[in-house]
């Protein structure tokens, strides 16, 4: 369980430096990235999740978000415009 929070912080640390809206969707449920909490109760399982990223950064942080979850093993898409 350690581990998962490494991954949740190191997550919303990484979406915290950005200025754009960054909300992952697994399933039918949408969280923003950058809640702690929102994170721990979302990525029990290893799914696969969406990225929605919407900002003026949105393509620096669509970049950095893919890489942080490709480090700890998440698949993840970036859901286009």
């Amino acid at each position: 369980m350690s581990n998962n929070n490494a991954i949740v912080v190191d997550i919303s640390q990484t979406a915290g430096k950005f200025s754009s809206s960054i909300v992952l969707q697994a399933e039918n449920k949408y969280i923003d990235v950058k809640s702690i909490l929102g994170l721990f109760t979302t990525l029990v399982s290893h799914q696969s999740y969406e990225l929605h990223v919407h900002g003026p950064d949105a393509e620096e942080a669509k970049k950095a978000m893919t890489e942080v979850f490709k480090k700890h093993g998440l698949n993840v898409t970036v859901v286009g415009e």
